[in-house]
């Protein structure tokens, strides 16, 4: 099938999540992947924008069947819905020969909350447990809170959904939980708490890492175009922070290249260590590394050297935007390398 797809420029689809009316209006010269487009443009690939909704799935089908390759950016949960429908689309689409990226099976490997336990054992991991179960968590976690505070993540969500720090109280059969969505901590009993999680194992897991103190000092998000850095964003969180001043400090994520003097030794790390280390663990082809994805890192312990460590918190891959400036170059450059090896 790919022979139907080669004229003298390759062409790759742009899909997000919307209504017919944003299907009817979608161009590659508005909206907010104009960038991606114009960089596309330049390696000589053309870019079509594809507006996806599960009322004309059948329709976005046919779309997709008609390019050499598909860029997509929609969340795991949003507005109630899932990528189920989408990504059983994707999974057929990339079997007739479509390159999709972010491919629905590469997701489930690095981009879930899964991937934190599943890499527990690299450079940027930390103390991590998963919990398959109700059972498990009922059974394991007083244990693990009675050594400090932990975090609870689902394993598939975005936007703080599904995320709370943890602690027992002192002296008390309570403890105290902060929802990474809200402002204030509240307290109850553990099997109230445990109740509210019980829907997360209907469609999967429940990740439970050590709280890292050093969140108030602000994360770094790595951005990856393929194996290659694209950029940095840093900035100090309310999420998961109760103190007043901290919270007083928190701003917007403020983005900077990948020749950011602050993160040359993360970028070294994530190019030359974690990231091959990661393909390696997941069985993921280095070729089949999304377009674009990033890595959240908390800042972790000191160094014997004074430097600092770094510690996971997530991988998105979904839905990565918006991204620094430069990265639209980086992702064309990744989308022209792979579709020539479809040639």
């Amino acid at each position: 099938m790919d022979t139907e797809h080669h004229s003298s420029r390759h062409t790759v689809a742009i899909l997000s999540r919307g209504d017919a009316l944003a299907r009817r209006d979608a161009t590659a010269t508005s909206g907010r992947f104009v960038d991606v487009f114009e960089a596309l443009a330049a390696v000589g690939v053309d870019g079509r924008p594809v507006i996806y909704d599960e009322s004309f799935a059948d329709d976005v089908r046919e779309q997709l069947l008609a390019v050499d390759g598909v860029l997509v950016w929609v969340n795991p949960i949003q507005d109630g819905r899932d990528r189920a429908r989408l990504d059983a689309l994707l999974r057929d689409v990339a079997a007739q020969g479509v390159w999709v990226s972010a491919h629905p099976d590469v997701i489930l490997k690095m981009g879930t909350k899964e991937v934190l336990y599943s890499t527990r054992a690299m450079g940027w991991g930390s103390d991590t447990a998963l919990y398959q179960t109700a059972a498990a968590m009922r059974a394991e976690l007083p244990a693990r809170l009675a050594a400090g505070p932990r975090v609870i993540k689902r394993s598939r969500g975005n936007g703080g959904q599904g995320v709370w720090k943890v602690e027992q109280l002192t002296g008390s059969f309570l403890i105290r939980v902060l929802d990474a969505t809200r402002d204030a901590p509240e307290e109850l009993t553990l099997n109230d708490f445990l109740r509210r999680c019980a829907e997360y194992f209907e469609t999967g897991s429940v990740i439970d890492q050590a709280f890292q103190p050093r969140l108030t000092e602000g994360v770094v998000r790595c951005y990856m175009a393929g194996d290659r850095c694209a950029g940095f964003g840093h900035h100090k969180v309310k999420a998961l922070v109760e103190a007043p001043a901290a919270r007083s400090e928190a701003g917007p994520r403020l983005y900077s290249s990948n020749a950011d003097p602050r993160f040359q030794r993360l970028r070294r790390s994530m190019e030359d260590e974690w990231t091959p280390q990661l393909t390696s663990l997941l069985d993921i082809a280095p070729g089949d590394l999304p377009a674009i994805w990033d890595a959240d890192f908390m800042l972790g312990p000191v160094q014997a050297d004074g430097s600092d460590s770094y510690v996971l918190g997530e991988i998105n891959v979904s839905s990565v935007h918006p991204y620094p400036n430069e990265a639209p170059v980086e992702i064309a450059r990744r989308v022209a390398e792979r579709l020539q090896l479809k040639l």
